[in-house]
């Protein structure tokens, strides 16, 4: 299968660790130009960068926040003067609104309008500003790759307030109007909504639970960053030449057992 990938340049937010970075590693060995923003750990994301000239490919490190439209504007300039512009887009940056995950306990009712404003802004008007950054390119080229990643947690909830849900289901429609909008131009757009997936940023987790929820997987396995990178390399590619406007689920998805979240 030819993927058509050969140094095309592609641009993997938050590619420093986890989803983001295992794509920017398989990006690279399909001979790509791969650029990787990260928010606060420049010292992952260069151990990153040094994974991806190792398989083959050529690195680039640039600083993105998606609560700061200014530095999106800002990454994608810079991945420009460096390459000429961005073949895909892997739109995998994340903002939590605090250390990870929300916290269950949390009663919607005690979710305040700033922090909604402040979630919604970063995880869907800040990836729809990367979008909108890449895009007047792809079209010039006729020939361009959206990949939207968004969470089983759009579909299924996660016990606790709603605004990190409520954002990653926003994408769906994003992706929906975009495949509208772009597609005529030779670009196609679409999501990934990984269910609970095993990374690096995931330590710790008992045996016992682990096993738990595997048994309730339709493979019996949870899927790991680089199965779900196998499915954004595919919809990245040219491998993939009329598929648009589409969701698609890794296996541990249809476990559906939303308390895992991304």
């Amino acid at each position: 299968m030819d993927t058509e990938l050969h140094d095309r340049v592609v641009l993997v937010t938050g590619g420093s660790t986890g989803i983001g970075a295992a794509t920017a590693r398989a990006f690279a060995r399909e001979g790509t130009r791969v650029a990787i923003t990260y928010h606060s750990n420049p010292d992952k994301a260069a151990k990153t960068a040094t994974d991806i000239e190792a398989v083959g490919g050529q690195a680039h490190v640039v600083r993105l926040d998606l609560r700061d439209l200014p530095s999106v504007d800002r990454a994608v300039a810079s991945v420009a003067e460096r390459w000429g512009g961005v073949d895909v887009l892997v739109a995998n940056a994340v903002h939590w609104g605090g250390d990870g995950p929300p916290d269950p306990d949390v009663r919607f009712e005690d979710v305040g309008p700033a922090e909604w404003a402040t979630m919604i802004d970063a995880n869907l008007v800040g990836t729809a500003a990367t979008v909108r950054a890449v895009l007047p390119g792809m079209r010039a080229r006729g020939w361009g790759r959206i990949v939207l990643i968004s969470s089983s947690v759009a579909e299924e909830g996660l016990p606790g307030p709603g605004p990190y849900g409520t954002a990653k289901s926003g994408l769906y429609g994003l992706a929906r109007s975009l495949a509208w909008d772009a597609g005529r131009d030779g670009v196609l757009v679409n999501v990934v909504a990984p269910g609970f997936t095993l990374t690096d940023g995931r330590p710790g987790i008992p045996k016992p639970v682990l096993d738990a929820f595997a048994a309730a997987v339709p493979t019996r396995r949870i899927s790991t960053a680089e199965d779900v990178a196998g499915i954004v390399v595919f919809l990245g590619s040219g491998a993939n030449g009329n598929l648009t406007g589409e969701v698609i689920r890794d296996g541990t998805a249809a476990a559906r057992a939303p308390y895992f979240g991304r």
